[in-house]
């Protein structure tokens, strides 16, 4: 890979390394080589500029999660390894941990967790210089024994209350990042997009045409669900409770690779207004952003009758439900 340590093999070898050496290793110093000291990480809860930032909130995770591990269950990616001018990864993470320490989510309860992250990182030269970062919040808290809303309201009245509180992330707080690419133009990855299109149109009947009848399902909360019924649930649920909010695709990848199913990572938002009853309640009017990431592997079976000759066997979304109530309660002031 032009620019690069030659000891990393492609490019899910340099993600899968990184991860490990800075959160197992606890190589936390290395993040001063590799990430880049404007980085802009962009996740549902905030925006973080630089790497200090990146170092301060490590540490800070290790010192509650000391025993953290990153267990890398897939690299989607775009881009030429050879041009030098980088390349896009979509890296799907369990993680596990115990919660043995104080911070950011209350004084320790002993728990052991497992949930899921999924991070897109720009890689150039060795380090990684843009990032858009999405924790199943969902699944921390309900571990804890919280509720996804009790936790918003309490995190707004620890950060000092709404005016002094961090605001989660919106398009307006964005910074420009050097990475502007949109992903490749594989037909695995518009395929997807294509159904998540449809599906936040409210055509619904997508999901018996395109999801296999045995399609396994993991959605925040660290929720599991199976075929049709349980995807048109969760679907349902989200886009319900925000039907006039805008969907926007902002990034495609499509991945054809030896001895693994053809498989695609789509990042997404729906923005606008809390303005329907579903999986967050009494329609509020709040204005909200939700940032999305969606994961799927495919298989020959799709559809009821399997005509389709393609269909999604596994799909793994993630958006943070913390996030999404910490912007509804600001905006109704119910603390």
């Amino acid at each position: 890979m032009k620019g690069f340590d030659p000891r990393w093999r492609d490019l899910p070898d340099f993600i899968l390394g990184i991860t490990k050496e800075i959160w197992e290793d606890r190589g936390i110093a290395t993040l001063t080589r590799r990430y880049a000291p404007d980085i802009p990480v962009r996740s549902p809860a905030s925006i973080v500029v630089g790497n200090r930032g990146v170092i301060a909130a490590t540490m800070a995770t290790l010192a509650e999660f000391p025993d953290r591990t990153l267990l890398g269950e897939d690299v989607i990616w775009s881009g030429d390894p050879q041009s030098g001018a980088g390349m896009l990864s979509s890296h799907r993470i369990i993680s596990t941990a115990t919660h043995a320490g104080a911070g950011a989510y209350g004084a320790p309860t002993g728990r052991r967790l497992r949930y899921r992250i999924i991070a897109d990182c720009h890689a150039r030269d060795d380090r990684i210089d843009d990032e858009w970062l999405i924790r199943d919040q969902g699944a921390i808290v309900r571990q804890l024994g919280r509720d996804p809303r009790d936790f918003a309201r309490d995190q707004i009245v620890r950060e000092g209350g709404p005016e002094a509180c961090v605001k989660p992330f919106v398009p307006e707080r964005d910074v420009p990042g050097p990475y502007t690419g949109r992903g490749n133009d594989s037909a695995w990855g518009a395929r997807l997009a294509d159904t998540l299109g449809r599906i936040m149109a409210a055509d619904f009947a997508a999901i018996p045409q395109v999801y296999d009848r045995a399609a396994t399902l993991f959605h925040p909360g660290g929720v599991e669900g199976l075929s049709h019924a349980d995807a048109d649930r969760l679907w349902m649920g989200l886009r319900a409770a925000f039907p006039s909010a805008a969907f926007t695709v902002h990034h495609v990848i499509g991945r054809d690779d030896p001895m693994m199913p053809p498989r695609a990572a789509v990042r997404w938002s729906l923005d606008g207004r809390h303005d329907g009853w579903g999986a967050f309640g009494a329609p509020t009017g709040a204005r909200v952003h939700v940032m999305g990431l969606t994961h799927a592997e495919f298989g020959p079976w799709g559809g009821v009758d399997g005509r389709h000759g393609w269909g999604i066997r596994r799909e793994f979304t993630l958006y943070d439900e913390t996030a999404i109530w910490k912007q509804i309660l600001l905006h109704t002031g119910a603390l």
